[in-house]
């Protein structure tokens, strides 16, 4: 690992997600949409890295990340969400193949919306958003990550869609090609999509099955 850093601070966003502010070194730069990786600070853990995802803007003093614990896996994310400020963790330089390529739509699944998150609010900030559309699917509504600003964001371009439980201004489908055919009217465009593996091969195959070029689909290859 290249980097260490200290934990300031952390909250709940959802049950099951929390925000992780920490301190940002000298030097360190990324792209939005970048993952690093993370480990924690101590003989048991620090040989076990996991990608992660920056959610803070570029020119923030301090570097956010927002991540799902997963307590049944009894791993890293578990240990990370008993973490206290003052805490270390161990960084690598960023990477990945999630960056901004132009307007388009953004489609996530889950804890699938972390590599959008700082380039949603880099555009925001450059007042950027008004052509761009996001469609986030979660199991149900007290699993939408920041639902409230996403809403601000986007307006009536905030699709949201749950799988299980659903209640007003939610979406009670799944992704399906019926679905982006109804919510999408242009297929010459970027698509952003991330989530669990399945969920990303599904959705860029439906994709291309509409038109799609394969060179506007941006995803973690």
């Amino acid at each position: 690992m290249t980097y260490t850093v200290t934990l300031l601070m952390t909250e709940f966003v959802t049950h099951d997600v929390k925000r992780f502010i920490v301190s940002r070194p000298p030097g360190f730069d990324y792209q939005p949409g970048q993952g690093v990786e993370l480990a924690i600070n101590q003989p048991e853990w620090k040989d076990q890295g996991r990608p992660f995802t920056p959610t803070s803007l570029g020119e923030d003093k301090v570097l956010e990340f927002t991540i799902k614990g997963y307590p049944d896996h009894n791993g890293v994310t578990e240990k990370l969400h008993t973490l206290l400020p003052g805490e270390e963790l161990l960084m690598s330089d960023p990477f990945g193949t999630i960056t901004y390529q132009g307007t388009g739509v953004f489609i996530a699944g889950g804890a699938g919306i972390t590599p959008f998150m700082a380039i949603i609010r880099q555009l925001s900030c450059q007042d950027q958003l008004a052509n761009h559309t996001l469609i986030f699917s979660n199991k149900t509504p007290a699993d939408v990550i920041c639902e409230k600003e996403f809403r601000h964001y986007f307006d009536e371009k905030c699709i949201l869609t749950c799988t299980e439980t659903s209640a007003p201004g939610y979406e009670d489908r799944f992704i399906t090609k019926e679905f982006l055919q109804e919510k999408v009217s242009d297929f010459n465009q970027q698509f952003y999509t991330c989530g669990p593996p399945q969920f990303t091969k599904d959705i860029n195959n439906t994709l291309l099955e509409l038109g799609a070029n394969p060179n506007a689909l941006v995803f973690e290859k």
